[in-house]
């Protein structure tokens, strides 16, 4: 894919239909990242956990939305465990520890912003 200036993107094309359950694979033992959009005000990746796969503990200093698009997971927040599975949703807060443990195969968009915090009270 290029971009508007001839540069290469990872970016989806633009202007373009897809169905975003089909455009990214499992791979056996493995977690899978595709970028839809990456901006520098934020990022929207679609991901692909098999089901040995996990998703080690981490914070961000940003909201991250969430969302499973098929498939179930087990989300940890900080001290909290979230059974959540195809359509369901979840923001975790910035600054929060998380992780992800598969245990089936699922497939999620996750959406971080990285801008308008200064803007909030």
């Amino acid at each position: 894919m290029q971009s508007d200036d001839g540069s290469r993107s990872n970016e989806m094309e633009k202007a373009t239909a897809f169905i975003i359950v089909e455009i990214i694979e499992y791979v056996p033992g493995s977690v899978v990242i595709k970028t839809i959009l990456k901006k520098r005000t934020g990022n929207v990746s679609a991901v692909s956990v098999d089901s040995d796969g996990e998703l080690e503990e981490k914070a961000s200093p940003f909201d991250i939305f969430i969302q499973i698009i098929e498939g179930r997971t087990e989300i940890f927040i900080e001290d909290d465990v979230l059974h959540l599975e195809t359509g369901q949703s979840v923001i975790i807060p910035a600054h929060s520890r998380n992780s992800f443990k598969a245990g089936h195969r699922f497939k999620m968009i996750s959406t971080v912003i990285k801008s308008g915090y200064e803007e909030v009270s």
